[in-house]
This record gives structure tokens, sequence and C-alpha cells, in this order.
């Protein structure tokens, strides 16, 4: 009976049909995604539909420092999949434990560190992205109750993180759907029923990230065999430790560092005012939505590879690498496309202001029309990772993405003619286009240095693999 429900849960990553075992694995994965942004987005539009006069514009320009400090703690987590599938696929059960303990001491560790950070930056941080006063008072009131969970948020990504690794992608969503719900009812009663604003919104989101933390805890503990979670036995291994720092870090270090660039455009959004950064805030909302989406697939491409290439099966790391980048651009198109058309009813679920839902459509017809660069970019980035090399793909971003943007605004966003809104946004699109452009000819480059085919290597080599 443990096996059948097993074999209905995981996905097999190493043999069998490849494309149906993908959109098996993806679309749980989608899903969570897109349902751990709306924890966000719930808040933008409660605030946006029930709360004070500055509330959406508080909570919107919060974003940026939101997804900074989350998409660094996936990255991180992203280290902690690697490992774990690549010990999967070579069958090392007594490696994937000390990697499922590492990994969960780890993320305790990186939740208080950044609480602790965060907390004390707060205010300067919300000064450094030029909110304005009559904004800052609540977008500061949002953070300080957000930071305090981030440990939940560390919990729950690492957690999920080692359930994909074996192929199990269906679980951490129900724990979302569970945590979703409860987030949403949470939001409109305390906003409503106790008038409690941007407070409301700040603590129903931690509350439900809680419970999805306890959830995936609950799960790992209940498992059987290599996955199981042990409190007694949790500890650093030094050996895992190191290597999850070694994928991890650099990974998380290209999520903020491609926020980052995000930040001194939303100080540019900032100085701007108030309808411009609400009319953002729904846009960054809708985009990120589709960025989950497309992301999620190219997690899939990378637990794949990583399991295969642990595994010695080179012609279908070679296989996993072309169909997660196809459905990443497919996805690019189509959700993108279809927002970019209904920018104007989708801008209305954030906002009742025709000035705030005027600003909001104007940056969807130019970063939502050309997300699939995006998606590009996201995809070949965590298939070289997916090899092992974490480091190469965030240097590429770094100049790619930061770089060419902060240049960006340094020079030709100051000249009359080009200080917009407009001219801001279109750095969007061409820094994916350069970055992901790079991270193509990278990704071949790296590749001639494995096995072809059938071909067979020591999978000691693989799982140390020297960083480019």
């Amino acid at each position: 009976m443990g096996n059948t429900r097993k074999k209905r849960i995981e996905v097999d990553m190493c043999s069998g049909r490849m494309l149906p075992q993908m959109l098996r694995f993806a679309g749980p994965l989608i899903l969570s995604s897109v349902l751990q942004l709306l924890f966000n987005a719930a808040d933008v539009i409660v605030v946006g539909q029930f709360g004070s006069e500055h509330s959406l514009a508080a909570v919107g320009s919060t974003g940026t420092l939101v997804a900074l400090v989350t998409n660094l703690i996936v990255g991180l987590a992203m280290g902690a999949t690697v490992m774990a599938s690549q010990h999967v696929g070579a069958k090392n059960d007594e490696r994937v434990h000390a990697t499922v303990h590492s990994s969960i001491a780890f993320s305790l560790l990186i939740g208080a560190v950044l609480s602790v950070v965060c907390l004390a930056l707060n205010e300067q941080s919300l000064t450094w992205m030029l909110t304005p006063a009559e904004v800052k008072p609540l977008s500061a009131q949002y953070l300080y109750i957000y930071y305090s969970g981030l440990i939940f948020v560390a919990l729950y990504n690492f957690g999920a993180a080692l359930l994909r690794a074996k192929g199990d992608t269906r679980r951490p969503l129900t724990y979302l759907i569970i945590a979703g719900v409860l987030n949403v009812f949470l939001n409109l009663f305390f906003v409503i029923v106790f008038k409690m604003d941007v407070a409301g919104v700040a603590l129903a989101t931690i509350i439900s990230q809680a419970l999805s933390a306890v959830l995936v805890l609950r799960c790992l503990m209940r498992e059987e065999g290599a996955f199981r979670l042990e409190w007694r036995k949790l500890r650093l291994h030094k050996g895992d430790t190191a290597r999850l720092l070694r994928i991890g870090v650099p990974a998380g270090l290209q999520q903020v560092i491609f926020n980052i660039s995000n930040l001194v455009i939303q100080s540019a959004i900032n100085s701007f005012g108030p309808v411009v950064m609400a009319g953002s805030a729904g846009s960054v909302n809708i985009e990120n939505l589709i960025g989950a989406s497309t992301s999620s697939l190219a997690q899939t491409g990378m637990t794949f590879i990583s399991a295969n290439l642990g595994a010695g099966k080179f012609d279908r790391v070679d296989k996993a690498y072309r169909l997660s980048l196809f459905s990443s651009i497919l996805a690019g198109v189509v959700l993108g496309g279809l927002a970019a058309l209904l920018r104007y009813p989708l801008m209305h679920i954030y906002s009742t202001v025709p000035a705030e839902i005027n600003a909001g459509a104007a940056r969807m017809i130019i970063t939502c029309s050309t997300m699939v660069t995006c998606a590009v970019m996201d995809t070949v980035s965590a298939n070289i990772r997916g090899l092992g090399y974490s480091t190469t793909p965030a240097i590429i971003t770094l100049i790619g993405a930061c770089g060419f943007r902060l240049v960006w605004i340094a020079t030709l966003f100051q000249m009359p003619g080009f200080h917009t809104p407009d001219w801001l946004f279109i750095s969007y699109p061409i820094s994916w286009t350069i970055t992901s452009a790079v991270q193509l000819i990278c990704y071949a480059m790296l590749r001639r240095r494995f096995p072809k085919g059938s071909e067979k290597a020591s999978l000691g080599a693989l799982a140390e693999a020297p960083e480019a």
C-alpha cells in the first residue's frame, strides 16, 4: 500500500517517458509558485479595495524588498534540491539522509539571521528606495511584521525543496493551498472586521506561512527511509553544508542581484509619486505570476538534469534541457501575450482609480509582451545550475541584468527626453535579452565537459564538478 501511494505521489525522473513526467512534476510546482506569490497579491488586492488612502502604494512598494529576501531563500534552497536529487539519482541513501538534516538545520539558521538583519535595516532600506513620506510609515509597519516570520519562509522552502528532489511536488502544493485559503480569509477578517489595514494583511501572511512550514516539516518527519527527518540528527554536516553553500549561495546571490536592480528601478518608480507606484505594484504582481510559471518549468529542468546527472544518464540530461527550454518559451509567449492583451481588466483587480489602472497597463504592455526573454534567461540559468555550476549564471546575471540596468538608469534615463516611466520599464526586456543570449552560449560550453549520450563517467567526479 505504501509503495503504491509513493508511486502515485513521486515522479521517477531517471526512467520512462520524460515529457509526461516533467509535466506531472511541473504542474503542482507551477501552482505552488503561483500560490506562494498570491500571499503578497492577496495583500495588495485587499488593501487596494478596503484599506486606507496610501495602503496600496505602501504594500506594493514593499514587493521588491519582500521578493529580494524570499528569492534569496529560494535560491539557497535550490542548493538542497540539486544536492539531494543528485544523490537520489545515484541511489546514495546515506548522503540523502545527511543532506536532509543539513538543509533543515541551515534553513533555521538562515531564517533567523535574515530576520535580524532585515529588521535592523527596515527603515533605512525604505529611505534608500526613496519611499515617499506619506507612504513610508505604512510600508515600514508591513515589513516589520513580515520580516519577523522569515524563519517560516525558510523552513517551508527548504522542506519543499527536499520533497521536490525526490520527485514529489504534490504535497508542497497541498500545503500551500491550505495556507493560501487561510491567508485570504485572515486578510479579509483582519482588514474588514478589525480595521487593521496594512498590519492585518502582514499578520495574515505570516500566520499562513507558519502553517505551511509546520505542514511540510510534519510530512518529512513521517517519511520512510532516507528522507525521514529526525530532530535529534539535526546538524550541519561539514561536507554537505559546504556543497549546499557552493551551489545555493551563488543561486541565492543571483536572485539578490537581480532584485537589487529591481530595487533601483523601484526607487526610480517611487520618484514619480503614489499613482505610478500603485499602478506599477499591480503590474508587478501580474508579472510575478507569469514569472512563477516559467520559473517552475526552469526548476523542473534543473531537478531532472541533476537527477539524471547523478545517475549518469546523459542522454536524458540533454532531453530535460530541451524540453524545459521549449516549455518555458511556450509559457512565456502565451501567458505574457494574454496578460498584455487583458492588461486593463487585470489592473481593475488591483485598483479602482483610473490613473493607477492606466499607469499599470502602460507598464504591462512593455514587460508582459516580452516575458518570453525572461523565461529563456531563467530556464537556461537553472539548467546550468543543474549541471552543478552555480557561480557562472550568477556572474552572468550580475553583468547582464543588474549591471546593465544600473548603467541605463545612470545614463539614458537621466536625460530629459528619456526620464519617463516607459523608458524606465524598457530596461527590463533589453536586459533579459542580453542575459539570456549569454546564458545559452554558456550552457553549450559547459555541457561539453560531460560525456554525451550513453557514455559513463565517475559519479563522484560529477558530484564535485568544478566551477567555471
